[in-house]
């Protein structure tokens, strides 16, 4: 049974990450002026607001307390993360940001010890930031990456790897020292891709540029990367040579989960926004909150916003269960991605030329909002994957949980 209660624990932390983010990482927001060149909040304010967090015991909620992290289940993390979000840097100053967020979940689910120890930690402790580099210039890798990857990893004597190549739109990119890099070993249509770890600082790599954006974007941008002989020790292949595309599903579906918990918080933010400017505007001899077409708008953007919480909730549940729920996680996906764009939209409606100025962060997550329906799959990409899906299980794709998939 799915119990939508959270446990006494989770509920604890729920209300002390509430307040932080309010004591906090909403502060952050109100100097627009000290945003870096990315409309983010500065590292070494960064830094400060989380090293509070870390010592109120609010950090990285995802990772094992062995590690320094809270050691929550995914549907905890629900929770969480959706509070968090409430506040624009609320999930960095957690460490439950992309891109680090998947990457940990990454090297903790399949590294060994050794890498776990030497890539994983530091990200961890917040001394080291990562990256994810798969995608790739046209006609490069995109949303097929096992049958369109052009960069290339070739044997170079008996324990090396030598990596050529380009990639693009690589988030964080420009700041990260650890990273996780797919590459094509073989032919194979299904094990012919392969993951490596690198260090920023070793040779045969450069970072061609970061890509302008709509923005405002994560620390580091998404930046347009060159590989020319990049070598990585066997040591460094992420799980065996031929599991890229495993280690890349592995990654990619709890992390289209959790942006949808953040962008949940988000949605909610903007919501609060809106209803404290309809609650005390008036025109036309009314409050605007009381007139039928705003109480129309608040309504739908309300029920929609519920609507990602039951999806996220119940792909979290089977997650939790050690179900794959592909299907969940991409309804999931696709109905919170869209939601965002939405309830954003409606509430700059509502709050007029305010929600339009910087005078609110409304703007911001406007922007910010757009990319939601691409990172992660396109919209028509995790569509397309539904119907399939549905006309191979037909019915049995809205069961609750069969742990056929498992």
């Amino acid at each position: 049974m799915i119990d939508f209660a959270p446990a006494p624990e989770i509920e604890d932390y729920r209300r002390r990450i509430s307040r932080f983010v309010r004591d906090h990482c909403i502060p952050l927001e109100e100097r627009r002026d000290r945003f870096d060149e990315h409309e983010n909040i500065p590292l070494d304010v960064l830094d400060g607001v989380r090293g509070k967090a870390r010592e109120a015991g609010l950090w990285a909620p995802q990772m094992p307390r062995a590690r320094g992290g809270m050691g929550l289940p995914f549907v905890g993390q629900a929770v969480l993360y959706e509070e968090a979000a409430y506040a624009l840097f609320g999930p960095l100053a957690l460490n439950c940001a992309a891109p680090d967020d998947g990457n940990m979940r990454l090297l903790e689910a399949v590294g060994t010890d050794d890498q776990k120890e030497r890539w994983l930690q530091p990200i961890i402790d917040g001394t080291a930031r990562s990256a994810f580099a798969m995608t790739e210039p046209v006609p490069g890798s995109g949303s097929d990456p096992g049958g369109m990857m052009l960069t290339r990893a070739e044997r170079k004597g008996n324990d090396h790897w030598a990596i050529h190549g380009r990639k693009w739109f690589i988030t964080g990119a420009g700041v990260a020292k650890h990273f996780i890099l797919v590459a094509r070993t073989s032919e194979d249509p299904r094990n012919g891709l392969s993951a490596f770890l690198f260090h920023a600082d070793q040779p045969g790599w450069e970072l061609v540029r970061k890509v302008p954006i709509m923005g405002p974007e994560e620390h580091g941008g998404h930046c347009e990367l060159r590989f020319d002989g990049l070598e990585v020790a066997d040591r460094d292949v992420l799980m065996a040579i031929g599991d890229g595309l495993r280690a890349t599903q592995i990654r990619l579906g709890p992390a289209r989960l959790t942006h949808c918990m953040r962008w949940l918080g988000m949605a909610k933010r903007a919501m609060d926004i809106a209803r404290n400017y309809v609650g005390e505007r008036r025109a036309f001899g009314s409050v605007l909150a009381e007139r039928e077409g705003v109480q129309w708008m608040l309504g739908q953007a309300a029920m929609d916003i519920q609507i990602g919480r039951l999806l996220t909730m119940h792909a979290a549940w089977k997650l939790d269960r050690g179900e794959k729920a592909r299907p969940e996680l991409s309804m999931a996906k696709v109905h919170v991605s869209e939601t965002l764009n939405k309830v954003v939209d409606t509430c700059i409606q509502l709050c007029g030329a305010r929600g339009y100025s910087q005078d609110t962060p409304l703007e911001w997550m406007y922007r910010y909002a757009r990319s939601a329906k691409l990172v992660d799959g396109a919209t028509e990409v995790h569509k397309m994957v539904l119907s399939r899906t549905y006309m191979k299980q037909g019915r049995d794709i809205w069961t609750w949980s069969s742990g056929d998939d498992a």
